[in-house]
């Protein structure tokens, strides 16, 4: 049972009632599971805060319509609450609802939890509700929750106008009732990064718990049964093992870097790798791995302790000469390169792997991307094409030699989205500024763990 918490538009506060939703669920003791529309991964990082287990994105762009249903009936336990992006109908191309809310919506035949933003409006509240209930008949809005409500009367109209089209109301958030969560340059600010973050999920348990209407709550939840298509087999939990010992892969993962799909993650463990995390902020670089994954983040705000650990960049440096299997996205990236200048026009040095240098910029490249491999390497053969997501305030300084794909808008919408180079690729590191999602490409962690093994194989050859 589950059901979709969608926006009329981003900034209605989706996210806020949707952590209110898992928090209230979680203090009850039961079981929420969530799932996040899209290629985000910071608003997962608050899931997984308050609900104590990874957060899944749901994105057919990145995966499949095929993988989402079987994510999402893989996932599922108890209560899933799914968030939503943007507003209820924005897809990835502008024009349509692809990969939208809407889209989801349909795929796993979940009913929507509209949440409003009443800020500045009162009777119009009913034309913008009912129009979004009539612009597509698939999609069943089953109720609004009216965020931003200032006062009584305020409330009185809204439940006025509401009535007259017989929209039910689920939730009710008072303008003095906000959380508000701190964003920066590329979205909010990682819960790694918050102080007393367990005493704002106990105020969101209790704002859940209080402005919910539960009753109405739990039977929009039993509405949504899953029900997937006959071929949206369970994902595999586990891949036939090997012989020989596992390879270890290090896994950057601090305040820096925590950009991950769950999915990526455990595809590799399913292909037999043991991941071992460390901090390129605090800790050496260790010893005893065959294999290195370098995920993204923001090196640019704690450029400062990356470039004070000089144990670490060293030994990442190191390891890549000799071999090292790597694969590194975004932030990845901009950790190999021979400097990194911040935002406050300071230059750090960084591993020096790659030669050049990376700035922030004020340049925000973000979207889909499709991508041709031009090179093979330890995670992509030649000549694969890959869907990936950019989005970052950076730039390379000179372009790479050996460059990994060749890249354009997934959408173009004009000529200036033509292809162009990007990344780097060698016998044993390929590095972009693309995310992955593995989910419906379980190739992608096969081979790794595979480069990973033959390495560690051939060191201990005589």
């Amino acid at each position: 049972m589950g059901l979709i918490v969608a926006g009329d538009r981003s900034g209605t506060g989706k996210t806020t009632v949707t952590l209110a939703l898992l928090a209230a669920l979680t203090h009850r003791s039961q079981p929420a599971q969530s799932f996040k529309v899209g290629p985000d991964y910071i608003d997962p990082m608050f899931h997984r805060a308050v609900t104590g287990r990874p957060c899944y994105n749901l994105d057919p762009v990145l995966t499949s319509e095929t993988y989402v249903q079987r994510c999402y009936q893989q996932h599922t336990t108890g209560y899933a609450v799914v968030e939503g992006v943007m507003g209820l109908f924005d897809g990835a191309d502008g024009e349509t609802d692809v990969a939208s809310t809407a889209h989801i919506a349909r795929l796993l035949n979940l009913p929507v939890l509209l949440v409003v933003d009443c800020a500045r409006m009162s009777r119009s509240v009913a034309a913008l509700v009912l129009g979004y209930r009539q612009l597509d008949p698939r999609i069943s809005i089953a109720g609004v929750v009216l965020n931003r409500v200032g006062s009584d009367r305020h409330l009185a109209l809204l439940r006025s106008a509401l009535n007259s089209i017989s929209v039910p109301i689920l939730g009710v958030f008072r303008r003095g009732a906000d959380i508000e969560l701190p964003d920066r340059h590329l979205g909010l600010v990682p819960v790694e990064e918050l102080s007393g973050f367990r005493q704002t999920v106990q105020r969101l348990a209790a704002l859940g718990a209080a402005n919910f209407e539960w009753p109405q709550l739990e039977a929009v939840f039993y509405q949504g049964q899953q029900q997937v298509r006959p071929d949206a087999k369970p994902l595999p939990t586990a891949i036939s093992p090997h012989h020989t010992a596992p390879p270890v892969i290090a896994i950057a993962w601090d305040r820096a870097f925590n950009f991950y799909y769950p999915d990526n993650l455990a595809q590799l463990e399913q292909h037999g790798a043991t991941l071992q995390c460390w901090s390129p902020m605090t800790e050496a670089f260790p010893s005893n791995v065959q294999g290195l994954y370098l995920g993204g983040g923001f090196p640019e705000v704690f450029a400062e302790a990356l470039a004070d650990n000089q144990a670490a960049r060293d030994g990442v440096r190191g390891a890549i000469a000799t071999g090292l299997p790597t694969y590194a996205e975004c932030g990845g990236l901009m950790y190999l390169c021979q400097t990194l200048t911040d935002f406050d026009g300071q230059t750090w040095p960084m591993t020096g792997v790659l030669e050049t240098s990376v700035e922030m910029s004020g340049q925000l490249s973000l979207g889909y991307r499709r991508s041709h491999t031009l090179q093979s390497g330890p995670v992509l053969p030649a000549n694969a094409t890959v869907i990936g997501h950019e989005f970052h305030r950076s730039r390379l300084q000179t372009a790479l030699p050996d460059a990994l794909y060749r890249s354009r808008r997934a959408f173009p919408s004009g000529p200036a989205d033509g292809p162009y180079l990007e990344g780097v690729s060698t016998e044993n590191l390929q590095a972009s500024y693309l995310h992955l999602h593995w989910g419906s490409r379980p190739d992608i962690a096969e081979r790794f763990v595979t480069q990973c093994r033959q390495w560690r194989s051939g060191l201990s050859e005589p």
